[in-house]
Parts: C-alpha cells; sequence; structure tokens
C-alpha cells in the first residue's frame, strides 16, 4: 500500500478517533487501553527485539531496560503493604528519578558504543536526575508522570509522524500532522457541556479504581485552580482532559496497526511469534473482562517495559528531525555542518 494512501486513512482513523472521545470519553479511552493496548506492546517490543532497539552497542545493554521497567513494576504493589505515607511518597519519588534517567540514558545508547563510555553515560544520568530531583523536583515529577503516559502517546507518535513526512512528503502526511497538533487546541477553546454525557456506572467506577485521574488532575491543574479534595469527573476541565486522553491513546495505537508496511513491524513476525503474541493478547484481554482493575495491575509490566525499550528509538527520532531540520537551515543560510 503507497504511503499517500496509508497516510489518508489515518486522517480518517484521526478524525473517527476524535469524534468517538468527544462523545465517549471515558468508555473509548478504558475500551483501546484494554483491547488495543495489550496488541501493542506485543507486537512493538518484538518489533524492537527485531530493530536490536535502535542501540548503537552490540552488547545486550536492553536488558538494563527491562530490569528498569521490573524495578518500576513493583512500586504499584508498595501500596498494598502496610507502609506509612511518607515511604510511600518517597517510593513514588524514585519511580520517576528512574523513568528520567532510563530516558537520558538511552540518548547516551544511539551516541556511543564502547561499554565504559555507556557505564559513564549510565552513572551520570541517574546523578544529574537526582539533581533535578532535589533542586527542580517539579520537573522531575511531571516528567515521571508524561513520560509513560501522553509524551509516550502524543508527542512522541507526532514525532514519529514529523520524521516520516521527512522522509516521504505527501499531502496527506501534512494534513494528518496538523490535526493532532490541532486537536488539544480545539479542545481547550472548545465548551463542554457535562450534562450532555452519561457514564455509565461500570465505566465511571472503572476509571475512578484504575488511578488514571491523578493523570488528569495534574494536566487540569496547568489550566484552572483545582481543588484536590474535591475532583468531579464530570467538570468541563477533567472531560476536556479525558476528551484528549482517550483521542491521543486511541490514535497512538491505531497509527501503529495501520502502519505496518512503513514501519515493517509485520515483516518482523515469525509463526511461532505470532502464536505466543496472539495466546498472551487474547490471556490480557481475557483478564480485563474478568476485572479490570486486575487486568491493570498484571499487564503494568508489559505496558512499562515496551514504553522504556521504546527510549533509544524515541531518542534516535529527536535525533534524526534535529539532523534533517540543521541541514535545511544550512541549506538557505550556507552553514556547514561541523565535523
Amino acid at each position: 500500500m503507497k504511503t499517500e494512501t496509508i497516510d489518508i486513512i489515518n486522517i480518517g482513523l484521526l478524525i473517527t478517533a476524535f469524534i468517538v472521545a468527544l462523545l465517549l470519553p471515558f468508555e473509548l479511552f478504558l475500551f483501546s487501553y484494554a483491547f488495543l493496548g495489550p496488541l501493542h506492546y506485543l507486537t512493538e517490543i518484538n518489533w524492537l527485539d527485531n530493530k536490536k532497539y535502535f542501540i548503537k552497542s552490540k552488547q545486550n545493554i536492553y536488558k538494563i531496560f527491562v530490569v528498569l521497567a521490573s524495578v518500576i513494576a513493583v512500586f504499584p504493589l508498595i501500596k498494598y503493604l502496610n507502609f506509612d505515607n511518607a515511604f510511600l511518597n518517597f517510593m513514588s519519588s524514585q519511580k520517576h528519578i528512574i523513568l528520567v534517567s532510563g530516558f537520558l540514558f538511552s540518548v547516551g545508547l544511539i551516541l556511543f558504543s564502547k561499554f565504559k563510555h555507556l557505564i559513564i553515560v549510565f552513572v551520570s544520568s541517574i546523578l544529574f536526575s537526582l539533581l533535578c530531583f532535589l533542586f527542580v523536583p517539579k520537573v522531575i515529577l511531571a516528567l515521571g508522570i508524561f513520560l509513560p503516559t501522553l509524551i509516550h502517546v502524543y508527542i512522541f507518535t507526532l514525532l514519529f509522524m514529523i520524521y516520516g513526512q521527512l522522509k516521504q512528503r505527501t499531502n496527506a502526511g501534512f494534513i494528518s500532522i496538523l490535526l493532532l497538533i490541532s486537536a488539544p487546541v480545539i479542545l481547550l477553546f472548545m465548551d463542554v457541556v457535562p450534562n450532555s454525557y452519561e457514564v455509565s456506572e461500570f465505566a465511571e467506577q472503572t476509571f475512578l479504581g484504575s488511578g488514571f485521574l491523578s493523570i488528569n488532575t495534574i494536566v487540569a491543574d496547568f489550566f484552572t485552580d483545582l481543588n484536590p479534595s474535591n475532583i468531579d469527573i464530570m467538570s468541563p476541565t477533567i472531560l476536556k482532559v479525558q476528551v484528549f486522553m482517550a483521542f491521543a491513546y486511541t490514535y497512538h495505537y491505531l497509527n501503529w496497526f495501520s502502519k505496518t508496511s512503513i514501519i515493517g513491524w509485520k515483516s518482523s513476525l515469525t509463526h511461532k511469534r505470532t502464536r505466543y503474541i496472539i495466546v498472551v493478547w487474547l490471556a490480557s484481554v481475557g483478564i480485563y473482562l474478568y476485572d479490570y482493575i486486575t487486568g491493570l495491575t498484571v499487564l503494568f509490566f508489559m505496558s512499562l517495559l515496551h514504553v522504556v525499550l521504546e527510549f533509544p528509538l524515541n531518542a534516535t527520532t529527536i535525533r534524526e528531525i534535529a539532523h534533517v531540520g540543521f541541514k535545511k537551515i544550512a541549506g538557505v543560510t550556507g552553514i556547514r555542518k561541523p565535523n
């Protein structure tokens, strides 16, 4: 299928995701996260493995990301233990530091290949994250919360689309990028009428039990003064954020599945791995159908693993966009690229 045709399909998927998110913000989010999410995790991890995780070093450095994901995956279970709030808050901050350190380390992975250099980068990433946490804690907390959520599903999806457009320019591709950028702007100025929404009891209770409301609250706090002790999920601001969340997650998954030929992840599937993926995906959906909150807990590791394993790809994409941008500027101004 031609790139132009795929980009046209993506425009349709983007508009559809946005409209459905406007109509069913909670239901669409819960459905996409449970049904499309696990299949996305599995197929992307398989593709990243086939691509050697876009890491310059030939050593099995990717295992560090597996360890990071494993450590972070333990944190949600700590709340079930009998610890005081001070300890829980401390452990939560460590989770954010680990995530940011992992992303900073991924930048070093696309620049260096020698083991001694990677060790220096790894230690430096941790120290830098700790210093940022001590002096600008809000930055680390924000990155720790948004890196595996909205930055992953929206910002990096947008960057991938921009990079693809730089490689193979199509009119439809350019339009889809503009539409993706326009979505949050439209929501920001759109009037949302809470009385027009009827959320089912299951969707409301499941959403509240999932913990996703905390992300909505943090995002909404950027635009209004919220009272943390009295958060109403049907308030206009929270609803707007939830519409965006539902749209961003759903389109993130749909964009991945629609670009099998462009990204090439379908060709990385062997018959054996395909069978494993189907079995694990069906089991994952089954757990969500049995109990949604249990599904979130069981699949948290896989969700987080695909995020951190993608870090080197994210860093590579940013580097390539900057490289192409510099070439464009240099071509106009006559500046030579430094040796």
